[in-house]
């Protein structure tokens, strides 16, 4: 089992950050795409650090193009001597459309293609092969000399890619490296749902299982007493109830016959009612979603959830907590 953790965006403290997680043991440090760009403090991070692997946890897809990302992973591979892992996701319509102003049509499709594109890209830098990509969506057919950097030293990066819905899980069982479980999810869920569709992407794809690793950020309510456990109990259930009022995360909550909270989630979120929509997250929804426990408790709490799924996981807790409250729960899973 790998144990990541978050980097964050903060460019002065990306290095420290950076080294500092490598020397806590952890595998790897992820950025997300939120209000900052989650290249640049791997750039950063790449020459503090030796062994850490060091990746975007997610990058929004759509928002760029299969050339600008084949570019950005050559050269963060390249700076990282070899660490790097491109993850990638789709986001909503509404953000691409309105946000990044790019396309948005038959996402899973879409980003089938992107990654092929991107892997065309690289192999014709790699070895030499004319690029000649012609899909649906994206068409690329120019590489001069002046613009093919060559041979990665450290070879093509490994493309890890986000979902929940059926078909994007699938495109990540078919092309990619990893997939990155949504932290909206359940153990239930992942086995019946994730898993078996991805393993229908791998037959497409003729893969096995081996070949891609399955990471999840874990809700984790802990704490060292009682008020702490309650304060991250509260962050969680609000961002649990924020989740499941998305409608593209409904079948999660189906799932489990709760179709209903996810429609009066929606409606409440539309009037910003954001501390009722918490308030509906019940103690049996919230133990669904989370290892609720003492720190004494997490690792067996996390080992009987996912041991037999998850190839790697990060610990979400929607607050700041100490590492002397990590170091036995990562001694514990590693063992």
């Amino acid at each position: 089992m790998k144990i990541d953790t978050g980097l964050g965006t903060d460019l002065t403290k990306a290095p420290a950050a950076g080294k500092q997680a490598e020397a806590d043991g952890y595998d790897a440090v992820w950025t997300a795409e939120t209000s900052h760009d989650p290249f640049f403090p791997l750039a950063l991070a790449a020459p503090a650090t030796e062994t850490i692997e060091l990746g975007t946890s997610i990058a929004v897809a759509f928002a760029r193009n299969p050339m600008l990302l084949a570019n950005i992973g050559y050269d963060l591979q390249s700076l990282s001597n070899g660490r790097f892992v491109l993850g990638l996701g789709s986001q909503i319509k509404p953000h691409i459309t309105k946000r990044f102003s790019m396309e948005w049509s038959n996402p899973a499709v879409r980003m089938r293609e992107m990654i092929q594109a991107i892997h065309a890209i690289w192999d014709c830098w790699e070895n030499g092969e004319k690029l000649e990509f012609r899909g649906d969506f994206y068409t690329h057919t120019i590489m001069t000399p002046f613009f093919n950097p060559g041979p990665n030293p450290h070879g093509k990066a490994k493309i890890y890619l986000a979902g929940v819905g059926p078909l994007m899980t699938q495109v990540a069982g078919e092309v990619a490296d990893g997939f990155f479980a949504h932290p909206f999810t359940t153990p239930d869920f992942l086995r019946e749902v994730t898993l078996p569709a991805i393993a229908e992407g791998q037959a497409t794809g003729g893969r096995t299982r081996d070949q891609i690793e399955v990471a999840l950020p874990a809700f984790v309510v802990t704490g060292k007493n009682e008020a702490e456990m309650e304060k991250v109990a509260n962050a969680i259930r609000g961002q649990i109830s924020f989740y499941g009022s998305t409608p593209s995360y409904r079948p999660v909550l189906e799932h489990h016959g709760w179709g209903d909270l996810q429609t009066e989630l929606n409606t409440l979120s539309k009037r910003g009612e954001w501390q009722t929509m918490a308030g509906l997250i019940d103690d049996d929804v919230l133990d669904t979603f989370a290892v609720v426990a003492e720190p004494s408790g997490v690792a067996a709490g996390l080992k009987e959830r996912y041991g037999d799924t998850v190839d790697r996981l990060s610990f979400n807790t929607m607050s700041a907590m100490d590492q002397d409250v990590w170091d036995p729960i990562m001694a514990e899973l590693r063992a």
